[in-house]
């Protein structure tokens, strides 16, 4: 009669293959949400960056004061991948000596929404 003893330690080829396959789902979907994520900062950035822009702008309109003419154009370097657009308009509301002026700073494709627009007034 032969004795066989049968180890109970270590681990089983298919016990492995399924610890490899959860680490490799895990791995993927890590990846996934590490370039989800440079993407969203990106975005971000460039939102940030448009909305000094606009509120320079915006800035630069109130001290000229109501040109009453629409406007557009682009930024000088390094911000030339931005442009901006400016319209003038009558208040909702009806006011003597106001003027509504919207400026909008755009980058990519307007389809998309890349913009950042301000609203305000301009008393004369």
């Amino acid at each position: 009669m032969k004795a066989t003893i049968h180890s109970t330690e270590g681990f089983t080829l298919l016990e492995v293959m399924i610890a490899m396959a959860i680490m490799a789902t895990s791995l993927v979907a890590l990846m996934g949400l590490g370039s989800s994520s440079v993407r969203t900062h990106e975005r971000l950035a460039r939102i940030t960056q448009a909305t000094l822009l606009a509120q320079q702008k915006m800035s630069e309109a109130q001290k000229l004061g109501n040109t009453g003419q629409d406007d557009e154009g682009g930024f000088e370097e390094p911000f030339e991948t931005y442009r901006w657009r400016i319209r003038y308009s009558p208040p909702p509301v009806p006011v003597a000596g106001v003027e509504m002026i919207q400026i909008a700073v755009l980058w990519g494709e307007e389809a998309k929404n890349d913009l950042v627009e301000f609203t305000s007034f301009i008393y004369q």
